[in-house]
Order: C-alpha cells, then structure tokens, then sequence
C-alpha cells in the first residue's frame, strides 16, 4: 500500500512556472505518472517515468513545457511545469502503478487502479 501526496500548486499567470512534488514513500519499483482534471473534463496523463530506466511520456499537449522527474532517494517525483498555459488550469494527481509500459499508463490509467494522491490545485489566469 503506497500513500501519495502531492503539493506545489497554486496560482499563476500565463507564462508563469510553477514545481509540483510527489511525495511517495515506497514507490521506487513503480512507474509515477502526473495527471490532471480540468472542470467538466475527464481526467487525462501528462507525463509519466519508469521506475528504473527513465523512459519518459508526455502528453502532446505539455511536451517542451513540463519536465518529469524523479529522486529514488527521496522517494519523491516532480513536474516542473514552464511557460503555463490557462488551459492548464486544473487539479494535478500523482500516480503510482506497477508497470513497464509508460504510454499506456499515462493514456489509459484508471483511478480504480494502483495509488492515487489527493491531487494540488493549479490555477492559470490573468
């Protein structure tokens, strides 16, 4: 049983930055995906990580934008977000799934699987 928590989030203008953190003790062997769900919409993966060779996702959407990463000695993955849109707004979750096939967890991952956080509000405005 793994325990998620995201944090980072807040509020900014278009253009802005801003470093989401998941904190996810004993999460080294699983892939760690970002996620996000905007008012009225489905959720949909941003970016996701393997646990061990690094092999990357992301989105269309973020690509040249988002970076994820993680430090398996802190047991915690990050999203840096750059260059935000307002259609970027939404709440962010962490995920954790025991897996090796990385686009597929981040185009069809449900939230009746592997382990959620409690999602960190990002809010894209001027």
């Amino acid at each position: 049983q793994l325990t998620l928590a995201e944090s980072g989030g807040g509020s900014v203008q278009p253009g802005g930055s801003l470093r989401l953190s998941c904190a996810a003790p004993g999460s080294n062997y699983y892939a760690i995906g970002w996620f996000r769900q905007a008012p009225g919409k489905d959720r949909e993966g941003v970016a996701c990580i393997s646990s061990v060779d690094g092999e990357i996702y992301y989105a269309d959407s973020v690509k040249g934008r988002f970076t994820i990463s993680r430090d398996n000695a802190k047991s915690t993955a990050y999203l840096q977000m750059n260059n935000l849109h307002i259609e970027d707004t939404g709440t962010y979750y962490c995920a954790a799934l025991s897996t090796n096939t990385i686009r597929a967890m981040c185009k069809t991952m449900s939230e009746r699987i592997g382990f959620w956080g409690q999602g960190t509000q990002v809010a894209v405005s001027s």
